[in-house]
């Protein structure tokens, strides 16, 4: 039963590999919700003249 716990405190975020930055599903999602959630910000201080 430990081993199982190991292994899945071992699974990297993210990493790169020849080239290429892989994701996990549950960063990725995180990722663009925290974009999305600056683009709106920013898109409301844009709105009310703040920029």
């Amino acid at each position: 039963m430990e081993e199982l716990n190991e292994d899945k405190s071992k699974k990297k975020t993210f990493f790169y590999s020849k080239g290429v930055t892989y994701f996990t599903k549950k960063t990725e999602r995180t990722l663009f919700f925290i974009l999305t959630i600056i683009m709106l910000i920013w898109g409301i201080l844009i709105k009310f003249g703040t920029f």
